[in-house]
């Protein structure tokens, strides 16, 4: 999995209000706080549906069509080769399904695409938390 560059994938996180959370994260973290996005917004969408408040719940999805924009802006297909061609078409796979879902108020999609971004957030969580370990490591000699 490829790092994101962190200009773009600030700017993605920071247009939807959340500039504090993002300005001291590094890049690996960026990502966490991201995919972290995308399930609040899913589910806050789906709590949207069951109450009929169609506006917000399309301003939910928008939202976290943003932010999966903005992960599969932030891959290099360079440095991340076939990890990233794989995450492009899952993002791509997750916004088309999020406008379904929004089209037709379908909360089985929403669930669909949380599952899906929450299989990927938890491999993501735990490069993260090795990473960490590898500098903490680094940090003790």
């Amino acid at each position: 999995m490829s790092i994101p560059s962190q200009g773009h994938a600030v700017g993605q996180y920071q247009s939807i209000g959340n500039y504090s959370a993002v300005s001291a994260a590094d890049k690996l973290r960026l990502v966490q706080l991201m995919m972290q996005g995308v399930q609040d917004r899913v589910a806050k969408a789906r709590g949207h549906i069951a109450r009929g408040e169609i506006s917000s719940k399309g301003e939910q999805i928008g939202r976290a069509i943003q932010l999966i924009d903005g992960l599969l802006a932030s891959l290099d297909d360079a440095e991340g080769g076939d990890i990233a061609r794989n995450l492009a078409g899952l993002y791509e796979y997750m916004m088309r399904r999020l406008l379904v879902a929004n089209a037709n108020d379908d909360s089985d999609v929403l669930d669909e695409v949380s599952g899906l971004m929450k299989e990927v957030k938890e491999a993501w969580d735990e490069v993260l938390h090795q990473s960490e370990s590898i500098i903490a490591a680094q940090g003790a000699q």
